[in-house]
């Protein structure tokens, strides 16, 4: 049996003990009227750490429940019971202890689903190990050692779940999340919710308390399958005679075809449960047909007659049409229409192409909002029909989308049409290849962008000396962003400005859109940024700005060390104008009085310095453009504060 040793000479003083861990194994060693003990560290009672108690009276005291033990023996004074003792030895360069040659890891519970979540292609995961997820965690670092998947350790278990939920809205493929039971659970389901509403798919794998004391009130115990009722869409408990591998087929089948939330609970034991190597993981093989459904006939015919009776169609596309976005541009130039988007749509068609009439809505352009009042059809493609991008039910309209349930979901829409966005536009190209346009709207398209163009020329120059403009500073990004990059979006009037005044070429933006929850952006730029470290090339080397008000980073601003530690290279624009601006707003609006919506900010970009990232601050307009280039071409996270106007959005 091996030696380690486990002191220098003089490093524990007389009447000491102290916690050593060998290979895998803690002992508690003492040091005790002039001999060396090594015990088990663990106490056979609850488990407390020996090695953290103390000497009194001649005897080791567990700091968990007092219980006594000879210090050099083990034994228990009076008792049958102790803990483990180990061979000591006092050498020249100090203390060596003799213990067992490691067993082998044996696969567990954990192993098999892992392995199984890896065989369906989840391979990154966001989460915090604690106590109540070892087991499992002990899985994931066995898969990350192989070069099977990444995790990130982040600060706060909602990062995880809006990281995840980003990573999904992006590539359409499931990311993890992980936590302990009680409110590590608990907090990932602000972030579970945004993907939830969006339909992004999501494995959330919270851990849980023993089986044996669920119940009455163990400690950290919270009913999770009650707590995460509706957030997923799917959820089970693991338990020990579950068939474990389908479980993981289950949930991942779940959330890459509902696109939502699926959710495993594993009790704490359950968790490291035993598993003959000959039992083999689940896999997708045969598990998910394709999902390039047709339209029914008679939808699709009545779409087509519309269309080609229109004068002046227009079709909107929405964040679920993001896969499809040449089979549509397609369609709009045999129409010679304009293309709008929903904000969660913004970039998806360029601005700087000839169709492209902006964003509609609250966070859109007057482009977009003139050519639907000027429509006589609408084209609605993946596109979820919300108040904040106001299609108007008055026009004649054409919904295209995957699921039933959406179409026709606010108000009866003329055709609805169940169909997969790509075929259905393929469909509806072919229907129409012989059509000619009664009207070519590409002059008036860009007459109308002329027009807005010179209107925000007009409030670059807007200064009251209380900040930067945010006409400027999206002005400004419009000019130095990469045409690919990734950018992740708050909530607030950072999101409405950004929608009014950044003009994207072939950028992707992510936002919270149904859930519009405040503190989304920098968790989903991690997100996001985890997919450019991947193979895929649609994504790889993007790349991923992170755009937010103070608010909104205030409430996840330590994620910035979790940027650091992986060396996340996300360019954050932090617009601060110490002040909760768009509730300021809706105060006024409200004929209220302005109230509590003022933010004690630090000095951000001193903050993001001591965390170890690129920080600058910029308090005049003329400061943009470098502060700007420099934060982009430094090699890892860096964040521009701009002091903002809150009243020039």
């Amino acid at each position: 049996m091996p030696w380690y040793k486990v002191l220098d000479p003089t490093e524990l003083p007389e009447g000491r003990v102290k916690p050593i861990t060998c290979a895998h194994r803690t002992l508690c060693i003492t040091h005790f009227k002039g001999k060396y003990g090594a015990l088990d560290n663990r106490c056979p009672h609850q488990g407390g750490p020996l090695g953290e108690g103390s000497i009194e009276n001649g005897l080791l005291r567990c700091p968990w429940h007092g219980w006594d033990y000879d210090p050099i023996s083990g034994k228990a004074p009076g008792f049958d019971d102790g803990v483990e003792s180990f061979p000591v030895e006092i050498r020249s360069d100090g203390v060596y202890v003799e213990i067992e040659e490691e067993l082998p890891h044996i696969r567990t519970v954990s192993d098999l689903m892992v392995e199984t979540m890896v065989d369906w292609n989840v391979r990154m995961v966001f989460g915090m190990v604690g106590h109540s997820n070892l087991g499992l965690a002990d899985a994931l670092r066995i898969q990350e050692e192989q070069g099977n998947l990444a995790f990130y350790g982040i600060r706060h278990e909602g990062a995880a779940s809006f990281a995840a939920s980003a990573y999904g809205k992006l590539t359409g493929r499931p990311a993890a999340c992980l936590s302990i039971a009680g409110p590590g659970a608990t907090n990932l389901l602000t972030g579970l919710w945004d993907a939830n509403v969006d339909r992004s798919p999501v494995i959330a794998l919270t851990g849980q308390v023993d089986t044996q004391v669920l119940g009455p009130g163990a400690f950290q115990e919270v009913d999770l399958m009650a707590a995460f009722g509706k957030v997923a869409q799917w959820s089970q408990t693991v338990l020990h005679d579950s068939r474990h591998a389908e479980l993981m087929n289950l949930a991942c089948k779940s959330s890459i075809l509902n696109r939502g939330v699926s959710h495993l609970v594993f009790p704490d034991e359950v968790q490291n449960l035993h598993v003959p190597d000959e039992v083999m993981p689940g896999t997708p093989f045969g598990r998910v047909a394709d999902r390039a459904i047709a339209p029914p006939v008679d939808a699709l015919d009545r779409a087509a007659e519309l269309l080609e009776q229109a004068k002046r169609p227009v079709i909107i596309v929405g964040h679920g049409s993001r896969f499809n976005m040449h089979e549509i541009i397609e369609l709009a130039e045999l129409l010679k229409c304009p293309v709008l988007t929903t904000f969660k749509g913004k970039g998806l068609i360029s601005d700087s192409h000839p169709l492209g009439a902006g964003v509609l809505g609250r966070s859109g352009t007057p482009i977009a909002s003139y050519f639907m009042n000027e429509a006589d059809v609408l084209l609605v493609l993946g596109a979820s029909f919300s108040n904040h991008t106001g299609i108007t039910p008055k026009v004649p309209t054409i919904q295209v989308d995957f699921d039933t349930m959406t179409l026709g979901k606010f108000h009866s829409v003329d055709v609805p049409v169940w169909g997969e966005i790509g075929v259905t536009v393929n469909l509806l190209r072919e229907a129409l290849s012989n059509h000619v346009p009664e009207v070519d709207q590409e002059p008036e398209i860009a007459d109308r962008w002329l027009i807005w163009r010179e209107e925000k020329r007009r409030r670059l120059e807007d200064d009251r000396g209380k900040g930067v403009n945010s006409a400027a500073i999206f002005d400004a990004m419009t000019h130095h962003v990469p045409d690919n990059a990734i950018i992740a979006v708050d909530v607030g009037n950072n999101t409405y400005s950004f929608g009014r005044y950044f003009e994207c070429s072939n950028q992707a933006i992510l936002m919270s859109g149904y859930l519009g929850s405040i503190g989304f952006a920098y968790p989903a730029a991690m997100g996001a940024w985890a997919a450019t470290q991947e193979d895929d090339p649609l994504f790889a080397d993007r790349a991923v700005i992170a755009v937010s008000g103070d608010g909104g980073f205030g409430q996840y601003m330590a994620e910035l060390t979790t940027a650091v530690k992986y060396g996340m290279n996300i360019t954050h624009i932090l617009i601060n104008n110490y002040e909760l601006g768009k509730i300021s707003k809706e105060q006024r609006s409200g004929e209220w009085d302005v109230w509590q919506t003022s933010l004690h900010n630090p000095n951000f970009s001193k903050y993001a310095r001591l965390c170890g990232a690129l920080g600058i601050r910029v308090t005049d307009r003329e400061e943009l453009d470098s502060a700007l280039e420099e934060a982009l071409a430094h090699d890892g996270p860096s964040m521009v504060e701009v002091i903002a106007d809150a009243e020039l959005i």
